[in-house]
């Protein structure tokens, strides 16, 4: 049994229920067909790449000849996980280094929470936006956040405090992989000069995205993909073909549907 076989080998075809989808193999990568959308009235073919569990400190060049250029082809793009790339990066940061203030504890009691990963009602991860941005800016975000409650406005919190805080991942207890019980993973570094610098040396044309069932920002595309707005690389991958479980696949290729004619 191969290490990328593993997580689906252990349940036979029979007991699968109907609405799981199978992966497939293209040579030694599995993927799972995530079916077809269509934007601006063409077609693409999306699916999910399934990995190892990519750890701190990888070579992503190196994860990128492992599991995408063998299964991609002139014309396909992949988005990519931010995640994996801070990783790569080590751009985390361990909750020991987090010391929780007065503030984190009180404010954190006040936010409000979703089933879509770790908001701000966790004290450590409020802390960490304590750190990065300062208390007077959070204070300020979380009494126009009241206000705007008020209204049913949503969202003038992360609009105050910035995408460096909104992409604050992990201290979820919840999380399928123990790791991120402790670790927070901070947006990449860099992120069009990291997909410049795979699409050179790869040829393999990538867009960073932060994804996730809610909504999905891109962060940075490779050189070929300037001439597409990020409205339309995020609406190639709105359904979150990668999903938010544990199988492993922070890489979407995208390929568009050729026409018979």
């Amino acid at each position: 049994m191969t290490e990328n076989t593993a997580a689906f080998a252990a349940v036979e075809p029979s007991e699968k229920p109907a609405d799981v989808v199978l992966p497939v193999k293209e040579g030694d990568v599995c993927l799972f067909p995530s079916g077809i959308r269509e934007v601006d009235g063409v077609a693409y073919d999306r699916a999910a790449i399934q990995t190892h569990f990519i750890e701190r400190g990888e070579d992503y060049e190196a994860v990128v000849r492992r599991y995408l250029v063998p299964v991609c082809k002139p014309g396909d793009f992949v988005t990519v996980s931010e995640k994996i790339v801070s990783m790569c990066q080590d751009n985390t940061v361990e909750m020991k280094d987090v010391k929780v203030g007065f503030w984190a504890k009180f404010l954190s009691k006040f936010a409000t929470s979703n089933n879509h990963g770790i908001a701000m009602d966790e004290p450590y991860k409020l802390q960490l936006a304590i750190d990065m941005k300062g208390l007077p800016l959070i204070l300020w975000a979380c009494a126009c956040h009241a206000v705007a409650r008020l209204f049913g406005k949503r969202g003038v919190f992360y609009k105050i405090v910035g995408q460096e805080v909104a992409g604050i991942d992990g201290f979820y207890s919840h999380s399928s992989f123990e790791i991120y019980h402790t670790l927070a993973v901070l947006l990449p570094k860099d992120p069009n000069g990291v997909c410049k610098q795979i699409e050179e040396a790869t040829g393999v044309a990538t867009t960073i995205v932060d994804a996730n069932d809610l909504n999905v920002e891109i962060l940075g595309k490779s050189p070929s993909l300037a001439q597409y707005s990020d409205e339309f690389l995020a609406e190639c991958i709105r359904d979150n073909p990668a999903g938010q479980d544990a199988q492993h696949t922070p890489f979407v290729r995208v390929r568009k549907v050729e026409s018979e004619a």
